[in-house]
């Protein structure tokens, strides 16, 4: 186990020019940011639908050199390209080592993922990779934790948009302990995420995206754990007030 525990991201700066309007720099999490510092374990980007977490995410990653629909800096594939132009406007800092294992996970195009590495397979083996099963022939959560337990390994840069899409609480739970193994192998991990589970690891630093951009915030001072809370103590009021019952 590496006994030294060093970031691959420092910071990222976003740089805006006079005629940068329109989306991506519409968002407040745009508009308003100029650095994003990074935990050198976890990093967390919460907040509401359409606030601008994803296209974060993907223009790091994509400004790392990988595929914007996800995998590994190999992968280039395009489904469809819908990405945002905020790569282009992007500085971030790294450390002078480069990752020997990197990965970019987008929920909603692993489907696409999944099939690149079919097709890759037929060219070079690389189904072993990721468990030697194919991944369209396991249910969607568990192709994402044969992702995570096969694939991901020591002294690795992850990229995760809502790992937990596809995961049961249990699974969430699961995935914690995964995330832990590997960041005491120096991993470092940068996540967008809804769960209150995958959200709660507890060395991390957490950013809450609103109206005003970026704020650090602690756990229990998400809206993520708040409403989540809120609901599980008083869901019968909850469906009062919505009008279920």
């Amino acid at each position: 186990m590496t006994t030294t525990h060093h970031p691959y991201l420092h910071s990222l700066k976003i740089t805006k020019e006079a005629d940068s309007l329109g989306y991506p720099f519409d968002l407040p999490v745009v508009k308003y940011t100029d650095e994003i510092e990074f935990h050198p374990k976890v990093t967390y980007i919460v907040g509401e639908n359409g606030s601008g977490k994803s296209t974060l995410l993907e223009a790091m990653a994509v400004g790392l050199g990988f595929n914007p629909e996800g995998g590994t800096k190999n992968f280039n594939f395009a489904t469809k390209n819908s990405h945002s132009s905020l790569h282009e406007h992007i500085k971030i800092h790294k450390h002078y080592i480069n990752p020997k294992n990197h990965f970019f996970l987008r929920a909603e195009s692993f489907y696409n993922v999944a099939t690149e590495i079919e097709v890759l397979d037929k060219i070079w083996p690389l189904l072993h990779c990721y468990g030697g099963k194919s991944l369209h022939n396991q249910s969607h959560g568990e192709s994402f934790f044969s992702l995570f337990m096969h694939r991901f390994g020591a002294d690795g840069l992850y990229i995760l948009d809502e790992p937990e899409a596809a995961l049961s609480p249990d699974r969430q739970l699961a995935f914690l302990v995964r995330m832990h193994e590997l960041i005491g192998q120096n991993c470092q991990f940068v996540i967008s995420t809804h769960s209150p589970i995958i959200l709660s690891y507890p060395d991390a630093l957490i950013y809450e995206i609103g109206d005003d951009g970026l704020r650090a915030c602690e756990y229990e001072d998400t809206q993520t754990y708040r409403t989540s809370k809120y609901f599980i103590n008083n869901y019968h009021k909850m469906h009062e007030g919505l009008g279920l019952v």
